[in-house]
C-alpha cells in the first residue's frame, strides 16, 4: 500500500505543476533518512516530500504520524542532498497524507 500511495502523491503533485527530480533518495549509513520525493516547484523551489498512508484517523491519522524524529531524518537526507549544489537553492518541506480523507497536501509543513 505504501507504494500505491506514494504513486498517487506523486501524481497529485505533478497534476499541480511540480516536477520529480527525483524519488527515494536515501543518505548512506546508518540513522540517515529517506526522502520519498524530491520535486521542483514552478518557482524553482526544491520540495522534499514525505509521504504517509493510514487506514483510519486513528491516533491522528497519517499527518500527525510525521514526528520530531522523522522531520529531523528528513532535514538530515535534505542537508544531503543539497550538497550538490554550489548554492544552494529555496526548499521546503511538505507531506501528503493519503487516507479516508482523501488526499491531503501541506506546503511547508515545517522548518529546518
Amino acid at each position: 500500500m505504501g507504494d500505491a500511495a506514494e504513486d498517487d502523491a506523486l501524481r497529485h503533485l505533478q497534476a499541480q505543476g511540480l516536477r520529480l527530480l527525483e524519488s527515494h533518495y536515501r543518505t548512506p549509513g546508518r540513522g540517515g533518512g529517506e526522502i520519498d520525493h524530491i520535486m521542483r516547484a514552478p518557482d524553482g523551489t526544491v520540495v522534499f516530500v514525505e509521504v504517509r498512508w493510514r487506514r483510519t484517523e486513528r491516533y491522528g491519522g497519517a499527518l500527525a504520524s510525521v514526528t520530531a524524529t522523522k522531520q529531523r531524518r528528513l532535514i538530515w537526507a535534505a542537508r544531503h542532498y543539497l550538497r550538490r549544489f554550489s548554492t544552494p537553492p529555496p526548499c521546503r518541506f511538505d507531506v501528503v497524507g493519503l487516507g479516508p480523507q482523501g488526499v491531503v497536501w501541506i506546503q511547508g509543513a515545517f522548518d529546518a
